[in-house]
């Protein structure tokens, strides 16, 4: 199973993040949720930024570009295997830095490779 990241994580299950980590929980991958609201996903806090965790495989991107930037230096701290960038949170530039720095990137929809069973 591979230890995945949400990045922009919610509380709103609404919100396509908090789809994700219900998602993933049920398809048995440990997750840490990432955001700015506390509580929980999944049954998993969501923390602020801070913890750099060195043993993530996927971060999965729910922010959007502009909120992206002051994230930059954690990511790559954290060096995950690859980033997902989920429709609406595509960004050029931080993709170009991830594969710079050995990160696989991947424009797709969490949701769908969880459901098709490509992720």
């Amino acid at each position: 199973m591979k230890k995945t990241l949400i990045l922009g994580a919610s509380t709103n299950p609404s919100r396509y993040s908090n789809k994700a980590a219900n998602m993933l929980h049920k398809h048995g991958h440990a997750i840490v949720n990432i955001g700015l609201s506390g509580g929980e996903a999944a049954g998993v806090p969501i923390e602020k930024k801070g913890e750099v965790y060195t043993d993530i495989d996927t971060m999965t991107m729910y922010l959007s570009e502009p909120n992206q930037k002051e994230y930059y230096d954690y990511i790559l701290a954290t060096k995950p295997k690859r980033i997902i960038f989920n429709p609406g949170a595509e960004n050029a530039e931080l993709e170009q830095i991830a594969m710079e720095h050995g990160i696989k990137t991947e424009r797709a929809c969490t949701l769908v490779l969880l459901s098709t069973g490509q992720f």
